[in-house]
């Protein structure tokens, strides 16, 4: 059985920021901290989805959805390094898409680092389209964003 088939994917309660951040740490030079994790999974607006491993219960990932006025932002998405190449992104991604589906939102909107080959082949697989560049967006190191979008959902 694949680690994607093997994962489950459910909504994050505030009980899960300590292992989002965690994975984060690991993901990003910018990282959101506890705090933040916590916030999103009580508001509203936002959509925090975990990725769990069936078997154990190690959390694997998460992604966290932003939706106003039928629009949709992707705002972090990201997988526990020893658990990157096996599914769990694609599935998290799907679960995003699914969600903001169901919601009646019209398009999801998000940015990406440039040279993240992976990443950006992931959202042109799952119908991404890049509509723009935002030049020196990130630091640590400095490097362009694009700007990519679903639509319709």
């Amino acid at each position: 059985m694949s680690m994607a088939a093997a994962t489950e994917i459910r909504l994050m309660t505030e009980d899960d920021a300590g292992q989002a951040a965690a994975v984060e740490t690991l993901s990003f030079s910018d990282p959101w901290k506890e705090e933040v994790f916590r916030e999103f999974a009580e508001s509203r607006m936002d959509t925090c989805l975990g990725a769990w491993e069936r078997e154990t219960d190690r959390f694997l990932g998460y992604a966290v959805l932003r939706e106003i006025a039928g629009e949709g932002e992707l705002l972090r998405i990201a997988v526990d390094p020893p658990a990157r190449g096996r599914g769990t992104g694609r599935k998290l991604l799907e679960a995003v898409t699914e969600t903001a589906g169901k919601h009646g939102t019209e398009v999801i909107f998000l940015e990406v680092r440039a040279g993240n080959e992976k990443a950006v082949n992931l959202y042109r697989t799952a119908g991404f389209r890049e509509t723009g560049r935002r030049k020196a967006y990130y630091r640590n190191p400095t490097e362009d964003a694009l700007l990519m979008e679903l639509r319709p959902v």
